[in-house]
């Protein structure tokens, strides 16, 4: 239609946005394709469109309905890939890589010297932050809950890595190696570790809170922020941070610029055929995967139909 274009999806990105939505937690027209996110060729254009060509090879974090062979984005919703970048990898990094760089730089401007806290930092946003955050000079506390994604996280370059799956207090382990706590928070987990990260906040401290992989936060006493110490709570997304097409470029612009200079490796940590998409939600869901899963309409279904 006008303002849209047509893309031929070469890879769609899993997210817990897509959770969300599915689960009625953001409210979404129904019937819908899941989807949001993904990279690909322009195969037409609608009126009105100047500045995306047919075969210009773009990413979206904006393209609902994204896991299928073909999908509609709107122009102002679409970035150019460059030259440089695979489309995988440009799909597995517009959704997760522009959160880490919102978060980083917008919600909570990290920089040399700040103690922060990362949740499932060997999961997609997690690497990144890790990444993003130790390049401006940051001391990085990371949680995990596996053998395997504590070496993911402490080759990602995490200061300190906590092992929650031990039991213990997580709250006061990252006091004790943050020396008296972090300055922020970034939660992607959600009900399972909101408290702890309360708790791990030194003297207005921020809880940034962008996701619910355990479940929503329940309400709670807004008095836990005074006897913290005057603590600050925000639930950012991404949507408000790419509010306008220059925003969107921009920080799309920096996610690029990063992972052609080498400041930040992508992981992905999972290829799916679109009809295994299923087995996909699941990894992520029950938290199984570390780095960033794909759909890819061009792979064989693992099992036969």
């Amino acid at each position: 239609g006008p303002g849209g274009v047509a893309i031929e999806v070469a890879a769609s990105g899993v997210n817990f946005i897509d959770v969300y939505q599915r689960e009625g937690v953001y409210a979404i027209t129904t019937p819908f394709v899941l989807g949001m996110e993904c990279a690909g060729t322009v195969f037409a254009v609608g009126d009105g469109v100047t500045d995306v060509r047919v075969g210009d090879t773009v990413a979206s974090a904006d393209a609902i309905g994204s896991h299928a062979t073909r999908c509609t984005a709107p122009a102002a919703g679409v970035v150019a890939v460059p030259d440089a970048i695979a489309a995988e990898t440009a799909a597995a990094a517009m959704l997760q890589g522009m959160t880490a760089q919102y978060l980083l730089t917008s919600t909570y401007p990290v920089g040399e010297g700040t103690r922060l806290l990362i949740h499932a930092a060997a999961g997609g946003v997690g690497q990144l932050v890790v990444q993003l955050a130790k390049a401006k000079g940051a001391f990085v506390v990371a949680t995990v809950g596996t053998a395997e994604k504590e070496r993911i996280a402490a080759a990602r370059g995490a200061d300190a890595v906590i092992r929650y799956d031990r039991g213990g207090d997580l709250a006061a382990a990252v006091r004790e190696v943050s020396g008296g706590g972090v300055d922020v928070v970034y939660d992607g987990v959600g009900r399972a570790t909101f408290d702890a990260s309360l708790d791990s906040l030194r003297r207005r401290g921020m809880l940034v809170l962008f996701g619910a992989a355990s479940g929503q936060v329940p309400p709670f006493d807004l008095q836990r922020l005074n006897r913290g110490g005057s603590l600050f709570v925000t639930r950012p997304t991404l949507a408000h941070y790419t509010a306008t097409p220059q925003e969107l470029r921009r920080r799309a612009g920096d996610v690029f610029a990063s992972i052609a200079d080498g400041t930040l490796d992508v992981a992905i940590g999972g290829r799916y055929a679109l009809e295994d998409a299923a087995d996909a939600y699941r990894a992520l869901e029950g938290r199984a995967s570390t780095g960033k899963l794909l759909l890819e309409p061009g792979l064989p279904a693992s099992r036969p139909a």
